[in-house]
């Protein structure tokens, strides 16, 4: 027999295709990869992986392992999912993935809430612009813009978020928006919908910064820098920005809560998603 837990490390050498790259991925060190790889090399007495300059190639015995070890962990993910969702009692950990500016500026002031009413559970929030993978367990439920493509999961449209322009008070180009500059992502998101939406209302006029996070652009506002695209719900609740008039067309992304049908069935994880999903609703009145 090998060492099973070996195998993790070949499947997450082959995922990014470097040793490095799978110590990030792990959380490990890159001697710590190599280590276990040699490990596992040595236990089934084969060749799995060619050490490259600059990148690992999986030999023939190594992609016969990755196929069946992608079996073993999508069993061993299996096997966690359905007992996650045998809990019957409000007593637990569950992880919830949402885009940042709804982790941050949305359900974490809801926190203190929550916990008065569910004190027996732990929540745990990681703000990910990125999708993850519910069925590979990185998280019980997700809040995200767009409706799942994986069939497979269980989705849930909770509300829409509203999207404005919004300047600072004190912005000198206020009256004058020929004059306006505005406030940008950073190139590697020019593929998001609001970075598109706002480029279009800019036009021609200046770019002023790039900021790579919304509240990164919510503060950048307030300082007077230039105009940002905000969510309805942050920039009508600050009271140093005024919201803009503008000729470009209404833009706003549907709010969706994930998670996958094994996950569904705990009761737990069910208690969440309502009171969210009723969060979500009761503050439609602030562009949700």
């Amino acid at each position: 027999m090998f060492d099973w837990e070996n195998m993790r490390y070949l499947l997450a050498v082959a995922k990014v295709g470097t040793l490095s790259g799978a110590a990030r991925e792990l959380g490990v060190d890159h001697a710590t990869v190599g280590r276990r790889i040699a490990a596992l090399e040595a236990e089934l007495q084969t060749p799995l992986v060619e050490r490259l300059p600059r990148s690992c190639r999986l030999t023939a015995a190594g992609l016969l392992v990755v196929e069946q070890a992608g079996r073993m962990e999508s069993a061993a993910f299996d096997v966690t999912r359905q007992v996650k969702s045998q809990r019957t009692s409000l007593s637990g950990r569950v992880t919830l993935s949402a885009s940042p500016v709804l982790a941050t500026h949305f359900i974490a002031p809801r926190l203190f809430e929550f916990r008065q009413k569910y004190p027996g559970i732990q929540l745990s929030i990681s703000a990910q612009a990125h999708q993850i993978s519910l069925s590979r367990g990185e998280a019980d439920i997700a809040v995200r813009h767009v409706r799942p493509s994986e069939s497979s999961n269980v989705a849930r449209r909770v509300g829409r978020m509203m999207f404005g322009l919004y300047a600072s008070r004190t912005y000198p180009d206020l009256a004058t928006p020929e004059h306006w500059a505005f406030i940008a992502y950073e190139r590697e998101f020019a593929d998001m919908p609001q970075q598109r939406w706002l480029l279009e209302i800019a036009d021609k006029r200046a770019v002023a910064c790039e900021l790579s996070d919304i509240s990164g652009h919510l503060v950048a506002a307030r300082s007077g820098v230039a105009v940002a695209g905000l969510p309805c719900f942050l920039g009508d609740a600050d009271p140093g920005l005024i919201k803009l008039e503008h000729g470009g067309v209404p833009f706003s992304r549907d709010i969706w809560l994930v998670t996958h049908p094994d996950i569904k069935r705990s009761v737990i994880v069910r208690t969440v998603m309502d009171y969210f999903a009723e969060s979500f609703t009761r503050h439609r009145e602030l562009g949700l």
